[in-house]
């Protein structure tokens, strides 16, 4: 018999349509070797029985805070299952109950089992489109984000109640994968611990289960919004925060990757796993990149690099008092296309593309001028998307394929756009 236990998940179900996906999110999660227990709230009995639950877990189903069976030999029953459980999955979550968490109420198990764990939280909302858009439900997603709850954002198309839009929850595979990379981040003391005291030497060991698809690959990112200096204090720049870079580094060393994070100006911490170099400029940005490129199995470049540069900055700071100033700007050196040139066979190189027009055309005119296997395209000019937000959307560019990801946070777009790039990999090592 194996010494360790399987990671465990609470999955919170709560009242909508989607609520009959979380049947699929069970089954999904218990092959990735996690140990699923679910709590329902009392909505999501309409659309789902706790049998169905029961019978795909192993484990009773807790629907509610009231009868003897919330109290047992271990304590009250949501201490317990606050305590004993190493990630919070609601999926879906309503607007109603978002709001709860976001407010502090806790009127049922689920909403008090929130507020008594300690564990990672990540919510997967489902709802109407106009309930989405609302004021107030943007409002408590911002809320439970401040609060480090991770939101995996729904997608977009035809909804239960008749509308397209936004509201549709995210795939399957999407919100397992997001689990799985959190998993990877976890504290130790969000791991499934004993509720009663035990000797340490009888605590089995927790092994999480971890996607592990990246071992043996050199992962090679860039991130930030390079610099260019107009004098000493100033400088031409760009909104990137540098989030989706790193998201993708913290992503792929859970997954078994080695990345070397090359990095503009970022207030972000280094994430953990990752080898952390800082840069300023476009020019010390591709020196540091080349240097590196010979180890490099895959390259990732969702860095905002600099198309620009002075060609004599100031050498002292320029004053109001001189008047009007022209600034004569020269093109900076083309990283990506000396990447592709300078790589060795095999080497996987991915791109990114903000774009604020045709962006399909545009992304795939750059994947062959640049002769890069793949393209991630933006579109910069939505709001509240791409440069300096949480959020991001994106179009996967390859030759053969053309995959299309709604908004979501970065760090759950992360986790597709690996899915993407190991598809990639799978695709040459066929050929």
């Amino acid at each position: 018999m194996s010494s360790t236990l399987p990671f465990k998940v609470t999955l919170g179900v709560t009242g909508g349509i989607a609520a009959y996906k979380a049947a699929e999110i069970v089954r999904a999660l218990q092959q990735n070797n996690l140990d699923v227990h679910v709590v329902m709230t009392r909505a999501a009995e309409e659309f789902v029985r706790p049998l169905t639950f029961a019978a795909l877990t192993g484990h009773k189903v807790i629907t509610s805070m009231w009868g003897v069976e919330s109290f047992d030999e271990a304590g009250i029953e949501h201490i317990t299952e606050a305590q004993s459980t190493g990630l919070l999955l609601i999926a879906p979550a309503t607007a109603h109950t978002m709001a709860k968490l976001a407010n502090g109420l806790a009127d049922d198990f689920l909403s008090t089992l929130y507020l008594a764990t300690t564990a990672p939280v990540i919510l997967a909302p489902a709802m109407n489109v106009n309930m989405w858009n609302h004021a107030a439900t943007r409002a408590n997603l911002e809320t439970l984000r401040q609060r480090g709850v991770e939101i995996i954002a729904p997608g977009e198309g035809y909804l239960a109640c008749g509308m397209t839009g936004g509201g549709r929850l995210a795939e399957v595979e999407t919100i397992v994968q997001s689990v799985l990379a959190r998993i990877n981040r976890a504290p130790v003391a969000a791991t499934p611990r004993p509720v009663a005291p035990i000797p340490a030497s009888a605590i089995p060991a927790v092994q999480p289960a971890a996607l592990q698809d990246f071992a043996g690959e050199s992962v090679l990112i860039t991130a930030g919004g390079t610099r260019e200096p107009i004098d000493p204090v100033r400088f031409l720049g760009n909104r990137s925060s540098g989030r989706m870079g790193y998201a993708l580094a913290e992503a792929a060393a859970a997954r078994g990757a080695r990345v070397t994070l090359i990095s503009a100006p970022s207030v972000l911490p280094t994430p953990a796993g990752c080898e952390r170099i800082n840069v300023t400029t476009a020019a010390e940005m591709q020196a540091a990149v080349l240097a590196h490129l010979p180890e490099a199995t895959i390259v990732i470049g969702a860095a905002a690099v600099s198309d620009f540069r002075l060609a004599e900055p100031a050498a002292h700071k320029l004053k109001r008092s001189t008047g009007p100033v022209t600034l004569q700007l020269e093109p900076t050196e083309d990283m990506l296309k000396a990447v592709t040139t300078q790589r060795k066979p095999g080497t996987l190189v991915i791109a990114f593309a903000a774009e604020t027009e045709n962006l399909v055309e545009n992304a795939r005119a750059k994947l062959l001028r640049k002769a890069v296997d793949a393209i991630v395209a933006n579109d910069v000019s939505v709001p509240h998307l791409g440069f300096d937000s949480e959020n991001n959307a994106a179009i996967f560019l390859s030759a053969d394929r053309e995959i299309t990801y709604p908004e979501k946070h970065k760090s759950a777009l992360a986790v597709c756009l690996l899915n993407e790039v190991i598809h990639l990999r799978v695709t040459a090592a066929a050929h």
